[in-house]
């Protein structure tokens, strides 16, 4: 098949599907996963695709309301999240006092994370326990529990926040653009973290390359005020806005 039957063929699968995989593109194709990496850079650039990690997304679905589940967020992307989840970790130190909110990657963080002489404060449920779990000094601010992220929202939990004053904050985003920095669905939740990042000296937005050029309703923060730590960065233009750490994706 010609390059440009295949640019055609990908193009019309994602104006149908809004994304797909590498691997799907593979099957569909007949073509090696180096080709169909080769295409989807090049129709990146061109502006005809979002290039993502593992695949792709069409250049008219960069706005979503929708909020998955835990258990359907811990099975997205698992290379890159443990990417960026030890790369997070990494930046923990001695007596550093850190807030980690709510989320599947700042989740699978904790798994990393070896310093014993910092200090957690968490809004998330599991967060919270699997601290404790791993022998970590941690508080769970107060409020109420959203059942589909597991977080702690409402008017209490943004009191208890407002006390703390963080050395470092790690932060999931269900978006980020150049244009509305760093969004979340959900308002309550989008409060929730805007606050908490205000209380950090050192913020760190954690995103693999899925959430890169999307948008969802509310933003908690511009896309200037925190670092962001991704597995690998396709669209270089982020580096013009904002520091962004790499993570070592091992595929």
């Amino acid at each position: 098949m010609l390059t440009e039957e295949r640019y055609a063929t990908i193009l019309r699968i994602l104006d149908e599907k809004k994304a797909v995989t590498v691997l799907e593109l593979t099957n569909v194709l007949g073509a090696s996963e180096s080709t169909i990496r080769r295409d989807l850079t090049a129709l990146h650039k061109s502006g005809r695709l979002y290039k993502v990690y593992g695949g792709a997304t069409s250049i008219d679905n960069n706005y979503s309301t929708a909020e998955n589940d835990m258990q359907t967020k811990k099975e997205l992307y698992p290379e890159e999240k443990i990417a960026i989840a030890r790369k997070a970790a990494s930046l923990i130190k001695h007596n550093d006092f850190v807030y980690i909110d709510a989320g599947s990657t700042t989740l699978r963080m904790i798994d990393f994370i070896s310093e014993k002489n910092a200090v957690f404060v968490t809004n998330g449920f599991p967060h919270a326990a699997k601290l404790a779990a791993n022998g970590f000094t941690v508080y769970i601010i107060g409020g109420a529990l959203k059942s589909t992220t597991e977080a702690i929202v409402g008017t209490e939990a943004l009191n208890n926040l407002k006390i703390y004053n963080f050395t470092k904050g790690f932060f999931g985003t269900n978006g980020i653009s150049t244009k509305s920095g760093f969004t979340t669905p959900d308002s309550s939740e989008g409060i929730i973290k805007s606050t908490a990042l205000s209380r950090c000296t050192h913020a760190y937005v954690l995103a693999d390359q899925s959430k890169f050029n999307q948008i969802a309703p509310i933003t908690f923060a511009s896309i200037s005020s925190a670092v962001i730590i991704t597995g690998s960065l396709s669209d270089k233009k982020y580096l013009d806005y904002t520091t962004v750490i790499e993570g070592e994706v091992n595929l």
